[in-house]
């Protein structure tokens, strides 16, 4: 069976980005920005996409609050390629709802998942490293994750525990895996990092369709009878009144604690390239251009300045203004017309509890 003509991309393009807050917000979240370069994380992941399949072969799921950005830069993906989800119900359904519209298109399809606010560099070893996870998909019948060597004990992230070897797919190496863990404790992340047996799970996810959707079946049949019933009506003039009602019915869950720490199908092969996801404000600080004191300006509209005497390892993101800072160092400044955010690098993890503050007091202007 040729892998070729049975390859889809699939683009993952429905998060908020709550802890880039104030800049992302609910109708412009961090894909759709210009955070590092002058391109968006959007536009970057369809050029990857684009590196693999034919566009006719990417899919794309995102949300109605965001389908307008999503056509502003997805020129030739077919329209019907793109798929919106009436409410946000988290990873599992995301991912089972495309994968189910692609089966009943090609049954023998292999799906490479790519999330539209990663940064990835060294595109030829990334290249490599996900057709050799659709290899590895189609071959052994698994769910293959790239698992990214932990360089810190991030609590924020999945852990995959390596097991024995697999037979290798063009040239790297894939192992079978013993374990899964969702976001453990910086002590436990610490302890993983020691054994050099660990991976960060990047939801860099491969899968025959076929696979996942049994899996479902097998480890959510809460899901699956809802991707069931949406899968019916795929293709059809009913679709997105179905997609309304499904949604509506259908439980929250991440494909991780619905899938992954279940499945006994699941292998990992390391990604030697490097990758970053953009979830805070330090990870731009670290990914943006600096001077020779470690200072990032993000520069959003003609006409922004920033004058630093004494400041250093800082980052400022700032529109037709300027921001003058003395003598300080560490700190995240991002200003919007009607919110300025101020914080240290180390508490930018943080900006997440302001966000749900809002929520509570329902200032919705500010989401």
């Amino acid at each position: 069976m040729s892998l070729k003509t049975h390859l889809f991309v699939v683009i993952l393009c429905g998060g908020g980005g709550t802890r880039l807050w104030p800049l992302s917000r609910n109708s412009t979240p961090k894909q759709f920005i210009e955070l590092v370069g002058e391109e968006t994380l959007f536009e970057k992941t369809l050029k990857r996409a684009q590196s693999l399949v034919d566009n006719d072969h990417i899919y794309i799921i995102t949300n109605t609050e965001y389908l307008e950005e999503v056509h502003k830069y997805a020129g030739r993906i077919p329209p019907s390629n793109i798929v919106a989800e009436p409410i946000k119900k988290n990873t599992a359904l995301a991912m089972g709802v495309i994968a189910g519209i692609i089966h009943t298109r090609d049954e023998q399809a292999i799906v490479i998942n790519l999330a539209a606010d990663h940064l990835i560099g060294n595109l030829p070893k990334f290249k490599q490293t996900v057709l050799a996870a659709a290899q590895t998909a189609q071959t052994t019948k698994s769910i293959v994750s790239v698992g990214i060597k932990p360089t810190f004990p991030h609590p924020g992230l999945g852990y995959i525990h390596r097991g024995p070897a697999l037979p290798n797919h063009l040239g790297l190496s894939a192992y079978q895996v013993q374990g899964f863990r969702e976001k453990p404790s910086v002590e436990l992340a610490t302890e993983y990092l020691t054994t050099g047996e660990y991976y960060w799970n990047a939801n860099l996810y491969t899968w025959s369709t076929s696979v996942i959707l049994a899996e479902f079946a097998l480890h959510a049949p809460q899901i699956y009878s809802h991707l069931q019933t949406i899968m019916h009506a795929a293709n059809t003039p009913h679709f997105a009144s179905v997609m309304q009602k499904e949604y509506a019915l259908c439980p929250e869950e991440q494909i991780d604690t619905a899938i992954s720490e279940k499945t006994t199908r699941l292998v990992v092969i390391p990604g030697d390239f490097d990758w970053t996801d953009i979830g805070s404000w330090n990870v731009v600080h670290d990914e943006a251009e600096k001077d020779e004191e470690g200072n990032a300006l993000i520069v959003r509209e003609e006409g922004a300045q920033w004058i630093h005497l004494e400041t250093s390892n800082s980052l400022v993101s700032v529109g037709r203004k300027l921001v003058v800072t003395i003598g300080v160092d560490n700190l995240m400044i991002v200003d919007t017309p009607d919110a300025l955010l101020v914080t240290t690098k180390e508490r930018s993890q943080e900006i997440k509890k302001v966000v749900e503050q809002l929520r509570r007091e329902e200032r919705d202007t500010l989401l």
